[in-house]
């Protein structure tokens, strides 16, 4: 069963983060949430959110994925934590996936990790000017080798789904999506 790490930030947008949470577990993937501190998790709309463990509790564990969810300002501790930098370095050097959506691109960017990929983000979190090395276009969803980003709110489901197809293949996708009952 793939381990996936999903970190868990004051600000958080919760549409992404609970979609994310909800749409791997569906798909039997062993979702590990931590919070940046001790306790719950007061997201951007101010749902609260109460993480499994705590980031320092699993800063040395291996997960097959790093999904970020965004937000305001939750984007920002997410980009501002040294563990967190430290973990996305090594998941990134070990060629694992890390995948970002809404304004957290710019945790991936700030760290290196968009350097030569193309991505996607919230429009205006990740400026082309910042991160020149970086191929950002306007799209729903990007995915660029073991890359993952996608645009805000309401691509949450289908970049749930794309990772789901990235950890276990588009059959266990399909059987997700199909449970789902999307109008599409």
């Amino acid at each position: 069963m793939p381990r996936v790490l999903v970190p868990l930030a004051p600000g958080c947008e919760e549409l992404e983060a609970v979609t994310i949470i909800d749409l791997l577990r569906r798909a039997e993937v062993q979702v590990v949430t931590a919070g940046l501190e001790e306790g719950p998790v007061t997201a951007s709309r101010g749902t609260r959110l109460l993480p499994d463990t705590r980031l320092e509790e699993v800063s040395d564990q291996e997960f097959e994925m790093i999904v970020l969810p965004g937000g305001l300002p939750g984007a920002i501790h997410l980009e501002k934590d040294a563990r967190l930098r430290e973990m996305l370095v090594r998941h990134r050097a070990a060629g694992r996936y890390t995948a970002a959506i809404c304004a957290a691109p710019k945790v991936l960017a700030s760290a290196g990790l968009l350097d030569g990929k193309t991505a996607t983000s919230y429009p205006g979190t990740v400026i082309a000017a910042d991160f020149p090395r970086a191929n950002l276009v306007e799209a729903p969803l990007v995915v660029d080798g073991t890359v993952v980003t996608g645009r805000g709110p309401g691509s949450a489901m289908d970049f749930a789904l794309q990772l789901i197809e990235l950890l276990q293949g588009r059959d266990r996708r399909d059987q997700v999506e199909s449970a789902l009952l999307r109008a599409v």
